[in-house]
């Protein structure tokens, strides 16, 4: 039987994508998905229903925010998810070297070029998402050979095998969700990494290895705000800690809550409205 999930079609005036993503990752969400006229909500918490982002959204109207809003919610199912996935993914390019491609097309690697293979399923990590391609940006330019790395909220594992393929000796992924672990494992098998990338159905307390040269963590940002303490702990002394999933509005509050923990703040992309952040310790 074929799992499903919730899609919430959300439209507003004014249409603001960076207010409306904010303000709805604070939930148990999988992704968003801009679209021309509306932003698509992809959540397999069954919990959460159109009076939740009807909820959030008048929080919205009543600071003036938005001025109306309409929220349609619809129920797919993880064959609707590939169908529609299919439809419009090309071979994606982020850098000058690595390439995304779906299972599904065909694609001849030029000497030097590293092509991950994807089939996301329900998982959030397409690698057309501004913060996957900013965090891809980020690993190409700090993985050296022989690192050991750590993937937090994997996903689709896509990080975890770039991470690989630029050179890192141990990856180890690991994400709350039952769809993210069987997704990732299938993506980690399909790239032939599983002997550098081992994905865990945990959370960051049940990883007991540390000295970790490089973390990468893609999440929202009240979560990085939880996990400061804890991804300070697992990482060694010269490592790097690549932070995204956040909007040009969460540095602020980032860069205030990680300097507090003895990090500096090494290099910033930004695309559209999002960002990624590079830290280091302290000297």
């Amino acid at each position: 039987m074929n799992k499903s999930f919730k899609e919430f079609l959300i439209t507003a005036e004014p249409l603001n994508v960076e207010i409306l993503s904010s303000l709805l990752w604070e939930l148990n969400i999988d992704g968003i998905s801009e679209e021309i006229n509306c932003i698509k909500v992809f959540t397999h918490d069954q919990s959460i229903n159109e009076s939740n982002i009807r909820d959030a959204l008048d929080q919205l109207k009543k600071n003036n925010l938005i001025r109306n809003y309409e929220v349609q919610e619809n129920v797919l199912y993880e064959k609707n998810w590939n169908e529609e996935w299919e439809k419009s993914r090309e071979v994606i390019r982020i850098t000058e070297r690595i390439l995304i491609k779906p299972t599904f097309k065909q694609y001849g690697p030029q000497p030097n070029e590293i092509v991950i293979t994807l089939d996301p399923k329900m998982s959030f990590g397409t690698g057309d998402h501004p913060t996957t391609k900013i965090c891809i940006n980020f690993l190409e330019k700090n993985i050296t050979p022989k690192m050991k790395v750590l993937d937090v909220g994997s996903g689709t594992a896509i990080l975890s095998i770039v991470a690989a393929k630029l050179g890192a000796s141990k990856v180890i992924a690991f994400d709350i969700d039952e769809w993210s672990f069987e997704n990732g494992s299938e993506n980690i098998k399909l790239n032939q990494v599983s002997e550098i990338v081992e994905v865990r159905m945990c959370e960051l307390i049940d990883i007991k290895e540390n000295d970790f040269d490089l973390i990468v963590a893609n999440i929202q940002r009240n979560i990085l705000i939880d996990l400061s303490e804890g991804l300070r702990n697992k990482l060694n002394k010269e490592g790097i800690l690549i932070l995204s999933g956040l909007l040009e509005s969460d540095r602020e509050e980032i860069i205030s809550k990680y300097s507090s923990m003895g990090f500096n703040e090494i290099e910033l992309m930004k695309i559209e409205d999002w960002i990624g952040i590079v830290m280091k310790k302290k000297e």
